[in-house]
C-alpha cells in the first residue's frame, strides 16, 4: 500500500493510474451564498475541509450565471445574450470566492469550480422540456446565444484558473436519449462545450460531466460522446443511467468520477449498503483511475449521519487497498 497521501498526492496519482493509499473521495451539495463570494467560500470550506475533509473542494454554482433558471425566458431573448466581462456580480464574486479558498488551504488542495455548459443553461432558462423542442426549431437562435455563453465561460474559467482553481466542473445537460440525439448534441452542445473549455486549458483538474436528471433511469447517456473533450476527469451518475464503472474504464483512458447514487446508501443508508455500494466501485476499477463521488448533487437536506457515515467507512473498513 502506498504511503499516506496528501489530497493532491493522492488525486495526482488517480489522474496517473497509479497506486493511491486509498481512492481519492468527494461528495457535495448546494449552499446558499445569497451573492457573497465570501461567504459561499466560508460555507465551502466548512463543508468540504473543516467538517468532511475530502480530497477535492468543488464550488457549487450558487453564484449563477446572470440568466433566469425558471423557464421564464425566450429563446429571440437569449440569441441577443450580450457578452459579459470581470465586472459582472456573479463572476466577480466566483473570483473572490476562488481566491479566499485558496488563500486558505495553500498552493496545492484540488479545487475545482462547477460550471455549466452552454447548451443547460439555454435549457435551464427556457425550460428542459420546452428547451429541446424550441432550440430544434429554432437552431440559428440557440446557436447565437450558444457563442455569446461560451464566449462568456471561456473568459471567466480563464480568470479562475487564474485566481487558484485547479480545474473547472463542465456539467453538460441534453446528451441523453431522453434529449437531444447523438447527432444533434454533437452540432448542437459540443462546438460551445469546446470553445468554452477553452478558458481552462490551464487547469490540472478539469472534469466533464455528463448530466442525466434523478428520473431517467431507463435513458442512457452519450458517453462515448465526451471521451475526446480536453479534460482529465469524466463524471456521470453511473448508478442510475451507466454505463458502469467498469465498462467506462474499457472506453476512456481518462480517470471516472463516480460510483455512489445520489439518491442512494449515500443519502439514506443503511450503513451495510453503502458500504457494499462504496467497496462495488473501488473493486470494479480496482483502485485505479477511480475519484469515488455521487453521481450529482446529493439533496441539500440529506442526513448528515450518512455522509460522516461514508468518510468513516473509506478509512475503517477495508476499502482503502489498491
Amino acid at each position: 500500500m502506498a504511503q499516506t497521501m496528501t489530497p493532491y498526492e493522492r488525486v495526482r496519482a488517480a489522474l496517473a493510474g497509479e497506486a493511491v493509499d486509498r481512492v481519492p473521495f468527494i461528495f457535495w451539495h448546494h449552499f446558499r451564498p445569497e451573492g457573497s463570494g465570501q461567504r459561499l467560500a466560508q460555507l465551502t470550506l466548512e463543508f468540504f475541509v473543516e467538517k468532511f475533509a475530502l480530497d477535492i473542494i468543488k464550488v457549487m454554482p450558487d453564484l449563477p450565471y446572470p440568466l433566469p433558471t425558471d423557464g421564464s425566458a425566450r429563446l429571440e431573448e437569449l440569441a441577443e445574450h450580450p457578452r459579459l466581462d470581470l465586472s459582472t456580480p456573479s463572476f466577480r464574486e466566483q473570483v473572490v470566492c476562488v481566491r479566499a479558498i485558496r488563500e486558505r488551504v495553500g498552493p496545492d488542495y484540488p479545487l475545482i469550480v462547477t460550471l455549466f455548459s452552454p447548451l443547460t443553461y439555454v435549457l435551464r432558462a427556457i425550460g428542459k422540456r420546452q428547451g429541446v423542442e424550441v432550440i430544434r426549431a429554432h437552431p440559428e437562435a440557440a446557436r447565437r446565444a450558444m457563442e455569446a455563453i461560451a464566449a462568456n465561460l471561456r473568459l471567466l474559467m480563464g480568470e479562475l484558473i487564474q485566481a487558484g482553481a485547479s480545474g473547472i466542473f463542465f456539467s453538460c445537460m441534453g446528451a441523453t436519449t431522453a434529449d437531444f440525439t447523438r447527432e444533434e448534441y454533437r452540432e448542437l452542445g459540443r462546438p460551445y462545450d469546446l470553445a468554452a473549455l477553452e478558458g481552462a486549458q490551464g487547469g490540472w483538474l478539469n472534469v466533464v460531466h455528463v448530466h442525466a436528471d434523478p428520473d431517467q433511469t431507463e435513458d442512457e447517456v452519450y458517453f462515448e460522446s465526451f471521451t475526446d473533450y480536453p479534460v482529465q476527469v469524466m463524471s456521470w451518475s453511473d448508478r442510475l443511467t451507466g454505463p458502469s464503472l467498469s465498462e467506462a474504464l474499457q472506453l476512456t483512458s481518462k480517470t471516472l468520477m463516480g460510483g455512489l447514487h445520489e439518491r442512494g446508501p449515500l443519502t439514506r443508508g443503511s450503513e451495510e449498503e453503502l458500504k457494499n455500494e462504496m467497496l462495488s466501485a473501488i473493486s470494479q476499477t480496482n483502485a485505479r483511475r477511480l475519484i469515488l463521488a455521487n453521481g450529482c448533487s446529493v439533496p441539500d437536506e440529506t442526513p448528515e449521519e450518512w455522509l460522516h457515515l461514508a468518510r468513516r467507512l473509506l478509512e475503517t473498513s477495508g476499502l482503502t487497498r489498491s
